[in-house]
């Protein structure tokens, strides 16, 4: 296969009728999402989209938009979707990188979208209304004879450390490795049903697109609502018999902080791959102790590495003070440590940047070259071919299994009081206190003060203590502050930003 579309036709070849995506409000079988998708190619194409164009998408996620998103890859191009809960001028900034051919959106989103994009000078049009047309099977075939698998096939954006957002392209390439590697890894198949929980404009979301479809999975959309209200979340998992989830580990924490098993469990779940963040091992036991037949992976990997690298199979319950590992390298994808003079690490316990080579690298960054010529480069490993590799920005060790051991981020590395620390120790330490739900350590370099916000029912001067009986005092921080919750990214991370 050289094109992400290949994989639905033959899905849709294969089982016409089965359930392919569906939402609280509607549904598609794979021929419906096929024929849809084909639909929306044939609009985009007569109305100027071209091979390698980009298609900009301003809406919600739902059925309709994935549909309208494939419609963008027949049409030759490649999609980009907008949260539209960005402000204005970071939308703006992002349509300068993109240069869109098309705009589509919803109709809650449709007269936003013409105040953002009627400057652009490109159409603009509802998705609920290009999948409905008719498909010209001669114009898609034209435009399927010039592709490869090298094409764009998506452009997500990232803050980036300057605060301008950065956009990472994905191939088709990358995607179908990725795709083939991931399905195999944890035996998912046509029986599955998928429980999306990542927003469209996050890459996270192709854990579940892709691997329905590649396989037949059924994919269904969870509302970003739903992850407010835990009843109507339990309920949805639970109604729709949902077997799989690849959540953000801050999702995993809301339904076990929030009492969601005690109102209602899936029986249906045998998957639950998590990723994003380090997954506190309490918040990890209450889901073991009440779907303890499901398989748990610990899931590694940057954005631009196409999802995930590395992954660990859960298999035993880890205590408040551990770490689970972000294990070993999926199929065909190489992860490395580099020292600080770039020699490869080997061995246990010595800390490296996280690096990866293979396939599953993206394109690098979308109008951004000298961006893409820092964090894309040669293997300063291997002088004897030509090897492009990814630095992640992570440091991490090996354990003495050969895991792979998630660290910090290289920039939460930090001189205090003439001692390296790393600020993941201390939010480690944290976790493993009674009372203590999710903790983020930041550092005031102004005035040189370690701060840890937390959650939970302890009370500060009780942490504090807890803190000096587990950490070297110059690790133990100089202000604790309580929170009833922690902020959040657009992706379900700990905001450090809204945080410092």
């Amino acid at each position: 296969m050289y094109n992400v579309l290949q994989m639905l036709e033959a899905t849709a070849e294969r089982v016409p009728t089965k359930c392919a995506v569906a939402d609280p409000e509607r549904s598609l079988t794979f021929t419906e999402l096929c024929d849809g998708a084909q639909a929306a190619g044939t609009w985009l194409a007569r109305h100027g989209v071209r091979p390698r164009n980009a298609v900009a998408f301003y809406l919600e996620k739902s059925v309709p938009a994935w549909a309208a998103m494939l419609g963008a890859v027949y049409a030759g191009g490649f999609y980009s979707v907008i949260d539209v809960r960005q402000p204005e001028g970071r939308v703006r900034s992002m349509t300068a990188v993109l240069e869109p051919a098309a705009v589509l959106t919803d109709a809650a989103n449709f007269a936003r979208a013409h105040e953002l994009f009627d400057g652009l000078g490109c159409p603009i049009a509802l998705v609920e209304d290009i999948i409905c047309g008719e498909a010209d099977n001669a114009v898609l075939q034209a435009i399927r004879t010039q592709a490869t698998d090298c094409d764009p096939l998506y452009a997500n954006f990232t803050s980036g450390s300057t605060g301008t957002p950065k956009g990472f392209v994905a191939s088709h390439r990358s995607v179908l490795d990725w795709a083939q590697a991931f399905t195999g890894t944890f035996g998912i198949d046509e029986t599955d049903v998928m429980g999306n929980q990542a927003p469209f404009d996050f890459d996270a979301t192709n854990k579940d697109v892709y691997s329905s479809l590649l396989t037949g999975a059924t994919v269904q959309i969870i509302p970003r609502a739903y992850f407010s209200n835990p009843t109507q979340l339990m309920d949805y998992l639970c109604d729709r018999e949902v077997t799989t989830l690849c959540w953000a580990v801050s999702a995993m924490c809301f339904v076990a902080i929030m009492g969601g098993f005690e109102y209602r469990v899936p029986t249906t779940i045998r998957r639950v791959l998590f990723s994003g963040e380090v997954m506190p091992p309490k918040q990890l036991r209450v889901w073991q102790r009440f779907v303890p037949d499901a398989l748990y992976a610990n899931l590694y990997g940057p954005s631009e590495v196409t999802c995930n690298c590395t992954y660990f199979v859960v298999d035993r319950t880890y205590g408040d003070d551990e770490v689970i590992p972000a294990g070993k390298a999926f199929p065909n994808e190489r992860v490395f440590l580099l020292d600080e003079r770039d020699h490869e690490v080997r061995g246990a316990g010595a800390v490296g940047e996280v690096c990866v080579s293979g396939s599953c690298l993206v394109m690098g960054y979308l109008g951004a070259p000298e961006r893409t010529a820092k964090a894309f480069m040669q293997n300063p490993a291997n002088g004897r071919w030509l090897e492009p590799m990814y630095r992640t920005g992570d440091l991490a060790r090996y354990d003495s299994e050969g895991n792979l051991v998630y660290v910090s981020r290289k920039d939460h590395q930090i001189k205090h009081l003439g001692q390296r620390i790393e600020l993941g120790d201390i939010e480690a330490a944290a976790h493993a206190v009674d009372g203590v739900e999710r903790a983020c350590c930041i550092y005031d370099s102004r005035r040189k003060r370690l701060i840890l916000y937390y959650v939970g029912n302890i009370e500060r001067r009780a942490l504090k203590a807890e803190l000096r009986d587990r950490l070297p005092q110059y690790m133990v921080p100089n202000n604790t502050r309580k929170l009833d919750e922690m902020p959040l990214n657009k992706n379900g991370k700990i905001d450090r930003a809204a945080l410092g």
